[in-house]
C-alpha cells in the first residue's frame, strides 16, 4: 500500500525534533513536515482547553499541508488533548506519553523518578497510567524552566546545571534505577543529566516506540512512500529559528511561519 502524503508532526518547540530524528531514523523515505509552536511554549503550565485548543489550531495547519498520519510529539499535549483530536479530526494520531510502563517493569528497586511538566503530571491520563503500577513507588518532579531554557537555545548553561541538580538529587536519594523522562524535549538533556546520575540509574523515553508505532499504522492502515523517491524535511517555527536550526545542525530547511 503506498501513500505518499507526508507525516506532520507538532509540538509546543523544538522538543519534539527528539521523537522525528527516532522516526526519520527508522522511515527515511517518508517526507515530513514538523510544527514547532515555541511563540506559545512552555504548554505545560497552561490550562487544559487552552492545550486542546493550541493542539487544533496546530492540528489544522498540518491538516492543510495534506499529512496522512500526526504525530503529538509533546507529552503534554498527548496527555490533555488526543483524545479530544481523535474525535474532532478523521486522521490517526500517535500520542506521546512517559514511559512509564518499561521503567516499572524492570525496576529492581522498585523506585522510578519521573520527571515532567505540570502540564503530563496533572493530567487524567497519566493518572490513569501510574494507577497500573501502585506497588511502584514513583517520584514525581515538575520540570519548572527547563523547557524555557531548552527553547533559548541554553542546555549546557550554569542555570540548566543547577536546575537539574535541584530536581534530580532527591531522586538518587530515594533510590530510584529508572529516570522517565516525560517531556520531549528533555532528550536534549541526556548528556547533562549523566552527569548527575550514577552509572547504575538508567534514563528511559518514549522516542522509539512512538517511531515504531508510527511505522506500524502506516503500515497497516495507511501506507508508506514510494521507497525509490528522495525525501524532503521541512520544518516550521513560529519564534526565531536560531535554535531550532541549531539543533537540526543546519541540514534542513526551516521556515518561520506565524500562525
Amino acid at each position: 500500500m503506498i501513500n505518499n502524503n507526508p507525516i506532520g508532526l507538532f509540538d509546543s518547540g523544538i522538543g519534539g525534533t527528539s521523537i522525528w530524528k527516532e522516526i526519520h531514523q527508522l522511515l527515511p523515505y517518508e517526507d515530513t513536515f514538523y510544527l514547532a509552536d515555541s511563540a506559545n511554549a512552555p504548554y505545560g503550565q497552561k490550562t487544559k482547553d487552552e492545550i486542546i485548543q493550541l493542539s487544533c489550531k496546530n492540528t489544522e495547519f498540518l491538516l492543510n499541508l495534506n499529512c496522512k498520519i500526526i504525530v503529538v510529539a509533546c507529552n503534554t499535549a498527548t496527555t490533555n488533548a488526543i483524545k479530544e483530536l481523535r474525535t474532532k479530526y478523521d486522521i490517526p494520531f500517535i500520542g506521546i506519553e512517559p514511559a512509564i510502563k518499561p521503567a516499572a517493569l524492570h525496576s529492581q528497586t522498585q523506585k522510578i523518578g519521573i520527571l515532567a511538566t505540570k502540564g503530563t503530571l496533572n493530567s487524567e491520563l497519566f493518572y490513569k497510567n501510574v494507577e497500573q503500577f501502585q506497588h511502584i513507588k514513583i517520584i514525581e518532579q515538575i520540570g519548572f524552566g527547563l523547557v524555557e531554557l531548552i527553547e533559548n537555545g541554553k542546555i549546557y548553561s550554569s542555570e540548566m546545571t543547577k536546575l537539574l541538580k535541584e530536581y534530580l538529587t532527591p531522586m538518587i536519594a530515594s533510590n530510584i534505577d529508572y529516570l522517565v523522562l516525560g517531556c520531549s524535549h528533555y532528550p536534549f538533556l541526556i548528556p547533562q543529566i549523566k552527569k548527575i546520575l550514577p552509572s547504575n540509574i538508567k534514563i528511559i523515553d518514549s522516542g522509539e516506540a512512538v517511531a515504531k508505532q508510527t511505522k506500524k499504522i502506516l503500515n497497516e492502515k495507511i501506507g508508506l512512500r514510494e521507497i525509490s523517491k528522495q525525501s524532503s524535511q521541512i520544518f516550521y517555527t513560529n519564534s526565531t529559528t536560531n535554535v531550532l536550526c541549531d539543533i537540526l545542525e543546519n541540514k534542513y530547511e526551516v521556515i518561520h511561519k506565524p500562525f
